[in-house]
């Protein structure tokens, strides 16, 4: 494998593909925490992208996308293949009939993609304004805020396979929450996306972020590194609010610590290993399933090789 890694290395850079080799997770990720990155390609445009897909496949080495790295945890034995990390590229927005399609590339931040709606007086992106992913990793798990969901407005988005570009309609990408295409096909890579808006006041689309950022900054640990929502809203609950009944803010292992200010994240409190999260993670969900019978499921995403896992009550 290490010789794969080298000789898809040499070729990335002989085609002018910009490539590190033992990255620091800790920067690449907004927990804030994790080990190396064997290799890290990062890409700002599709055609880049695309090549540096395109070589990974034919080197057959693992490979993961990584946009703004905020709903994933890297394990503190690193990642032993490579990561294609998606910078911020073309965004733009063109009318189309009645309405105005978005374009953006994978690695632009969906608050970037928001805002440049806003300045264009387009409906449809403010619930998700405030989102700190990027727009590939948005598509990838349908993320959503507020009761709006990528899912809402996305009309199609140009993914990569196995050597193929192909453009996938909105209604084919088999959403649910927290789920699509890509999360079904891990393989297959989000490289830009299109949103279908409406013109709307510019006025009422500033008002509306702007309410959404207060509800933000009053109810989320924004001053501390976290990977947002740590776990999915169970059917019929709430995950925050099991937690916090469960007595568990404030809860601490290493530097991981259960927000005392909203309990459904976990926040880097201060040097927090990834075995410390993945620790805390467990033993959330032993407690709330202990006290209720809920299984909690993550939503973080866990990448690379951990130091540290244990049997959960359900599997055990």
């Amino acid at each position: 494998m290490e010789d794969k890694l080298l000789s898809l290395a040499r070729r990335m850079r002989e085609e002018g593909i910009p490539v590190r080799e033992n990255a620091d997770a800790a920067a690449l990720t907004t927990f804030r925490t994790g080990g190396p990155v064997r290799l890290l390609a990062e890409v700002s445009d599709p055609g880049t992208m695309i090549r540096a897909l395109a070589l990974s496949e034919e080197a057959e080495v693992p490979k993961r996308i990584l946009g703004n790295g905020s709903n994933v945890l890297v394990g503190g034995g690193g990642y032993p293949g490579l990561v294609v990390k998606t910078l911020p590229g073309p965004l733009s927005a063109e009318k189309e009939g009645e309405e105005v399609v978005l374009r953006a590339f994978a690695g632009t931040l969906l608050s970037r993609a928001a805002s440049l709606a806003l300045e264009k007086g387009l409906a449809g992106m403010e619930a998700l304004s405030g989102i700190p992913g990027s727009v590939g990793g948005a598509v990838y798990m349908n993320a959503g805020a507020y009761g709006r969901s990528v899912s809402d407005v996305l009309s199609e988005s140009l993914s990569f396979l196995r050597g193929e570009t192909v453009r996938i309609p909105g209604p084919e990408h088999r959403f649910g929450y927290r789920e699509s295409i890509y999360k079904e096909e891990p393989e297959r890579a989000v490289i830009e996306a299109s949103f279908r808006l409406a013109p709307g006041d510019p006025e009422k689309i500033r008002a509306e972020m702007q309410e959404y950022a207060r509800r933000r900054r009053t109810a989320q640990p924004l001053e501390y590194p976290s990977a947002g929502s740590v776990f999915k809203r169970p059917e019929g609950y709430f995950a925050g609010k099991l937690i916090e009944d469960a007595g568990l803010k404030g809860m601490r292992i290493g530097g991981a610590e259960v927000s005392r200010k909203h309990a459904g994240f976990i926040v880097n409190a201060g040097g927090a290993a990834p075995e410390d999260v993945l620790k805390l993670v467990r033993a959330v969900q032993r407690e709330v399933y202990g006290r209720y019978g809920v299984r909690l499921e993550p939503e973080v995403e866990f990448l690379g090789e951990f130091l540290y896992e244990e049997a959960l009550p359900w599997n055990s």
